[in-house]
C-alpha cells in the first residue's frame, strides 16, 4: 500500500500530480542537501517550477493561471515538501496573496497583479507579525496615518518568508478608523518592492536574513517602515478596517498548506525510516524484522496517513465555500505533531548514522519543528478547535 494517496482526483489532478512528483524526484531530492547545507537559494528548482506553471496553479484562467482547486494546490505542497520544506514555502506566500487577490482584491488590483503572478514575474509575501505580539494579531502596531489621498506607514513586521525575494507583499497594519472593535482598525496593503535587501524604496527597509536552525535556503527577513508613504488604491479590496477578516481567510488556506508541508516531510521520514530498516542488519536479519522496528513503522504509517486524510479533508471542505476554520485547524494541528512525532521515529530507527548531516533525516529533523508553529502555533490551533466544536455542543 502506497501512503499519502488521494482518491476521487480528476484525470486533471492526477495528471499534475504525478508531474510535481516526478519534478521532486529528479530535480530536488538529489540536490536538496547541497542546497540546505549552503543555505543556498534554490533559483534554478524556482525557475523550473515557474516553467511548470506552479506559481499560477490555484489563479484563476482568466488571468492565465491554471485554476486549480486547493485541494490540488495542497497536494502539490505535501509533494514538494516531501521532496525539501524550503522549496514549498517559496509557492506558499505567493499562493496566499494570490488567494487574497481574487477573493478580495478590486477588479483593477486583480488586473494588475494576477496575470504577473501566474507567470512568477511578480512573487508575492505577506506579513502580518510583529517582533512583540506572536499570534496576538489585533495587538498589531504599526500604524498608516491618512494623509490626503495617501497613507504613511511606520512599524516594524517580522518573520517575512520570501522578504528579499518578493515584489508584491501584503502587510496588516493599524489604520485606526474610529472603530470600538481592535481588529476591526486592521487594514491589508499591498506594497510593491523590488528584490533584494538594505533600503529597498523610500522608507522601506528589508534588513539581511534572519538565520533558522532550519527551512533554509528560503529567506526569511524583518521589513521596516519608516515614513512609507502608499496610495490609497494600494489598500486590499479598496476598504480600510477589512484587513483582519482578509488575513483571516488567507491564514485559513495557509494552515492547509503548512498542513500540507507536515504530510510531505512525515511521508519523507517513513519513507527514509522503512528504507533504511530493510538495508540495516542486526543479529543476523534486516531490523524491520525486529518486532520493536515493525511496531514503529506501523505507528508512523498509520500517523502519515491520518495526517493526510485530514489535510485533504480541510481542503476539500475549503473548496466548498463551507466554514473550515476548525478543520483547517485540526489539520493543521494534527499533521504538524505527527511529522515531529514520525520524523523522530524514523530518526530513531537510523540510530547513530541519523545524527550525521550525511544523512537526509537529519535535515528533517530540523525542519519539522517548524511544523508546530508557522501559521499558529499548535496551543493556538486548539482555541480555535475547541471554541469552534463548542459552537456546536454548547448547552
Amino acid at each position: 500500500m502506497k501512503l499519502a494517496r488521494t482518491q476521487g482526483l480528476t484525470d486533471v489532478q492526477t495528471e499534475i500530480l504525478s508531474t510535481v512528483r516526478t519534478f521532486v524526484d529528479k530535480e530536488i531530492i538529489p540536490h536538496a542537501q547541497e542546497l540546505e547545507r549552503g543555505d543556498i537559494y534554490p533559483q534554478a528548482i524556482v525557475d523550473r517550477m515557474a516553467e511548470l506553471g506552479l506559481f499560477g496553479l490555484t489563479i484563476p484562467e482568466e488571468y492565465g493561471g491554471l485554476g486549480e482547486s486547493l485541494l490540488t494546490y495542497a497536494l502539490c505542497v505535501e509533494e514538494l515538501a516531501r521532496g525539501w520544506m524550503s522549496v514549498s514555502g517559496v509557492v506558499n506566500t505567493h499562493f496566499i496573496v494570490a488567494y487574497l487577490l481574487t477573493r478580495h482584491g478590486t477588479p483593477e488590483q486583480r488586473r494588475r497583479f494576477l496575470p504577473r503572478m501566474a507567470t512568477g514575474e511578480v512573487r508575492g509575501a505577506f506579513s502580518m507579525s510583529e517582533p512583540d505580539l506572536g499570534s496576538d494579531v489585533a495587538a498589531i502596531r504599526t500604524t498608516a496615518v491618512r494623509n490626503g489621498d495617501d497613507y504613511v506607514i511606520d512599524g516594524r513586521k517580522m518573520w517575512l518568508t520570501n522578504g528579499s525575494t518578493a515584489t508584491l507583499v501584503a502587510v496588516l497594519v493599524r489604520t485606526d478608523e474610529g472603530r470600538d472593535r481592535a481588529h476591526e482598525n486592521l487594514t491589508t496593503f499591498l506594497i510593491e518592492k523590488p528584490t533584494g535587501t538594505g533600503t529597498v524604496a523610500p522608507g522601506l527597509t528589508i534588513p539581511g536574513r534572519l538565520h533558522k536552525m532550519g527551512y533554509k535556503g528560503i529567506d526569511t527577513t524583518e521589513l521596516l517602515f519608516d515614513g512609507y508613504v502608499a496610495r490609497a488604491d494600494t489598500v486590499l479590496g479598496g476598504g480600510a478596517g477589512r484587513g483582519f477578516a482578509q488575513m483571516m481567510d488567507g491564514v485559513e488556506v495557509g494552515r492547509v498548506n503548512v498542513a500540507a508541508r507536515a504530510c510531505g516531510i512525515a511521508l519523507r521520514a517513513f519513507e527514509l525510516g522503512a528504507r533504511y530498516a530493510q538495508q540495516r542488519r542486526t543479529f543476523g536479519k534486516p531490523i524491520f524484522e525486529h518486532q520493536a522496528i515493525g511496531f514503529s513503522l506501523a505507528e508512523m504509517a498509520t500517523k502519515v496517513e491520518a495526517a493526510h486524510l485530514m489535510m485533504v479533508n480541510a481542503a476539500r471542505l475549503k473548496d466548498s465555500g463551507r466554514r473550515s476554520d476548525v478543520a483547517a485547524g485540526m489539520a493543521k494541528y494534527l499533521a504538524g505533531e505527527y511529522c515531529n512525532e514520525v520524523t523522530q521515529a524514523s530518526f530513531r530507527i537510523h540510530g547513530g548514522y541519523g545524527y550525521s548531516i550525511e544523512y537526509e533525516i537529519e535535515r528533517l529533523m530540523r525542519d519539522a519543528p517548524f511544523m508546530l508553529i508557522g501559521e499558529g502555533t499548535s496551543e493556538i490551533q486548539k482555541r480555535i478547535i475547541a471554541k469552534g466544536v463548542l459552537r456546536d455542543y454548547r448547552i
